[in-house]
């Protein structure tokens, strides 16, 4: 059994592109069906804001791997200088049930989640976008902010013309990088944020919504919080995507509360398999926005973990035992 820690993951030599093929080709094998994933549990007890998540999945195809996820968000934890979320995913092999590999720490939630984003934004690019340039925003500046700039600067970094970044702690100019700091702004508030990107991730772990204002004609809301917007932001509403309809639309997520509040049917949404397999954004009229929301799906994640501990053995990187 290898058991890989963030700073064992941080030696290896993955990049980005190679990261959303994995989304992808895990996106194909499970509109093949070859595949099963259990609608995951939320664990709550003490601050209802706590919860600790189980994401348990199989996935055929090339990955033929099963495991599970073990997800804790804790937002109070950066009161007391401590990460918000701590996790754990543990792969056992597709036949003898037998654990192969252990990764423990933040960096395979936070590549997974922006790995999902760069395969609907590279859709959204060759689909909807194929000439000009991008202007970025992102609301929230955690682990998963910085995450999703990395990968928009590795992917598509030819065609930003600006990032523009809001978090309510504030954000240390060091923080971002050097060689991107000419072509970022560090906004005094999210409307500027909203205002100024043509595309927008909320990375945010925010308690209460706080968005009403209506999307720009063909801007891009990369919701990957989900819990960012109030209804009356989508007086038009936009042509929806989600990861898997009955994982998102609970836990009042923004999906849930359009369901709630816009009748909102599973029927009137695309899934990321149809932007994948089937070229869904191709359909969507132009000036329309697009609203994205993953819920986050476990097979995703045991894709992830495959790869990055396929590389680590390569490597000879992490502990076996």
């Amino acid at each position: 059994m290898l058991i890989l820690a963030d700073e064992n993951i941080r030696k290896l030599r993955w990049d980005w592109a190679a990261l959303v093929d994995v989304i992808e080709e895990t996106a194909r094998i499970m509109d093949a069906g070859d595949f099963a994933q259990p609608i995951k549990p939320y664990l709550r007890y003490g601050d209802p804001q706590n919860r600790i998540i189980a994401m348990p999945a199989y996935v055929g195809g090339s990955v033929r791997t099963a495991g599970i996820k073990w997800i804790a968000s804790f937002p109070g934890n950066r009161r007391h200088g401590l990460p918000r979320a701590h996790g754990v995913t543990v792969l056992n092999d597709a036949e003898t049930g037998e654990v192969r590999a252990i990764l423990a720490g933040g960096m395979p939630n936070a590549l997974r989640t922006a790995a999902v984003s760069g395969l609907l934004l590279r859709r959204f690019a060759e689909d909807c976008r194929p000439d000009g340039t991008f202007r970025i925003g992102i609301i929230g500046w955690g682990p998963i902010g910085r995450t999703h700039f990395a990968m928009c600067t590795h992917l598509f970094g030819h065609r930003i013309e600006r990032f523009s970044l809001y978090d309510l702690a504030g954000i240390d100019p060091a923080s971002v990088p050097a060689e991107w700091r000419s072509r970022t702004r560090l906004a005094s508030g999210w409307e500027e944020v909203f205002d100024e990107s043509g595309i927008l991730f909320t990375c945010t772990v925010s308690k209460t919504r706080y968005i009403r204002k209506p999307p720009a004609p063909g801007m891009l809301l990369m919701d990957v919080s989900l819990r960012d917007y109030w209804p009356e932001a989508f007086q038009e509403m936009p042509a929806v995507i989600v990861d898997d309809w009955e994982e998102v639309c609970r836990e009042n997520t923004d999906i849930e509360m359009l369901h709630l509040t816009r009748g909102l049917r599973k029927e009137e949404t695309m899934t990321l398999a149809d932007a994948v397999c089937r070229g869904a954004l191709r359909r969507v009229p132009a000036g329309k926005p697009v609203l994205f929301c993953p819920m986050g799906m476990a097979a995703f994640d045991i894709a992830v973990a495959r790869y990055l501990a396929d590389l680590a053995r390569d490597a000879g990187i992490g502990t076996e035992i």
